[in-house]
C-alpha cells in the first residue's frame, strides 16, 4: 500500500523572513508523499515573488485581502489533496522526521482525528511551547508544558484535549464531518473550537512525542490585535461548544474564571492589550446570538458519552 498523501498548509501574512526556514525544513522531509500549500493573505513584502523564485514546488495560493489566519488555512484546507492535513506556523522548523511521525501517528490510531506535536521553542530548542493543549473545567485553554525545560516528562504518545493551530494535523474523513475552521473567529482559539467539535463528535487527539517542530512564537502574532481575538473567542468556544451537562456542573467556576480575567484586564487598563482584552469580551457577548446558532448543529451531532468528555477535561487550576 502507498503512502498517503499528506498535504501541509501554512497561512502566510507578510512572512517572508520566516518562509525560507520553513518551506527548506519542509523539502527536507523523509516522509516522500508530500503536498506543501502557502495560502498568502495579500502579502505586500514580496513572499509570493520569493516562494515562487525559490520554492518552485510549492503551491502557491493568492488571496485578494487577508482573510486572517482562519481564512488562509481554509482556503489551504478546501484546495488540499491529501488523505491526511496539517496547519504549519509560518515561523517554524519542522524536524525531518516529522512528517513520517504524524502519519505513523494516525496509523497507530484510527480513532484519532487530530494529532498535535510536540513544539519546541525556535531558540530554546530543550524548552516547550506545547506538548498539546488542554481545556479546563472552568472553560480555559493552555499549552501543555508551556516554558518548561524538556526533561521527558512529555515523552509518552497520549490524548489531550487538542492540538495547537502552529503545528496541527487532522484526518480527512474527520474534517468532512465536522467541518473546517470558524470564519467568525479569524484569529486565536480557532484550533480549541475545532477540537471542541471533533471531541463531541468521538475523535480523538493523540500527542506525538516524536513529532517535533521548532517555533518562534508570537513571531507573527501577538499583542492587542492577539488579547481582542482571545477575550471575544474564549467566549465563543463555551458558547457553541461547552456541553450542557457541564454547564450545569461548573456554571460558578465558568463565570468565576470570566469575572477574573476581565478584572485582571481592568486593573492593568493603561495597557493596550489590557483594554483590547476588554474589547474583545464585549463584542463575544454581542456575538453570543450568532454562536448559539452553531450550537443548536453542534450538540446534535454529538456522539461523545459524558463520561468520556468529562474525562478529557482538565481540572481548572491546570498548569501543565
Amino acid at each position: 500500500m502507498s503512502d498517503p498523501l499528506f498535504s501541509i498548509i501554512i497561512p502566510n501574512w507578510n512572512g517572508a523572513a520566516h518562509l525560507p526556514v520553513c518551506l527548506a525544513a519542509l523539502r527536507a522531509q523523509r516522509y516522500p508523499h508530500l503536498e506543501v500549500i502557502v495560502a498568502d493573505n495579500a502579502s505586500t513584502d514580496g513572499s509570493p515573488a520569493l516562494i515562487r523564485a525559490e520554492f518552485p514546488e510549492v503551491r502557491l495560493i493568492e488571496l485578494p485581502k487577508n482573510y486572517g489566519f482562519t481564512g488562509a488555512c481554509n482556503a489551504g484546507l478546501q484546495a488540499a489533496q491529501g488523505d491526511f492535513l496539517a496547519l504549519l506556523n509560518n515561523d517554524t522548523e519542522a524536524d525531518p522526521q516529522w512528517a513520517a511521525e504524524v502519519i505513523a501517528c494516525f496509523g497507530r490510531h484510527p480513532e484519532a482525528g487530530l494529532v498535535a506535536s510536540k513544539m519546541l521553542l525556535f531558540d530554546q530548542r530543550d524548552t516547550f511551547h506545547t506538548a498539546g493543549d488542554f481545556y479546563t473545567l472552568d472553560g480555559r485553554a493552555g499549552n501543555r508544558g508551556v516554558w518548561q525545560r524538556d526533561l521527558g516528562q512529555f515523552a509518552q504518545e497520549e490524548y489531550v484535549f487538542s492540538a495547537c493551530g502552529g503545528a496541527a494535523a487532522y484526518r480527512r474523513t474527520m474534517l468532512d464531518q465536522i467541518g473546517l475552521l470558524d470564519d467568525d473567529f479569524f484569529f486565536s482559539m480557532e484550533d480549541v473550537d475545532l477540537a471542541w467539535r471533533a471531541q463531541l463528535a468521538d475523535w480523538r487527539c493523540v500527542y506525538a512525542p516524536k513529532a517535533v517542530v521548532y517555533h518562534k512564537l508570537s513571531a507573527t502574532g501577538g499583542g492587542a490585535t492577539a488579547s481582542f481575538h482571545d477575550g471575544r473567542n474564549a467566549l465563543w468556544v463555551l458558547a457553541k461548544n461547552y456541553p450542557a451537562f457541564l454547564w450545569r456542573k461548573h456554571w460558578r467556576r465558568i463565570l468565576a474564571a470570566q469575572a477574573q480575567t476581565a478584572w485582571q484586564a481592568l486593573r492593568a487598563w493603561r495597557g493596550a492589550a489590557a483594554r483590547a482584552k476588554l474589547r474583545g469580551m464585549a463584542a463575544g457577548l454581542v456575538g453570543l446570538p450568532k454562536m448559539f446558532k452553531k450550537r443548536r448543529t453542534i450538540q446534535g451531532n454529538r456522539r461523545a458519552s459524558n463520561a468520556t468528555l468529562e474525562a478529557m477535561l482538565g481540572a481548572p487550576d491546570e498548569q501543565s
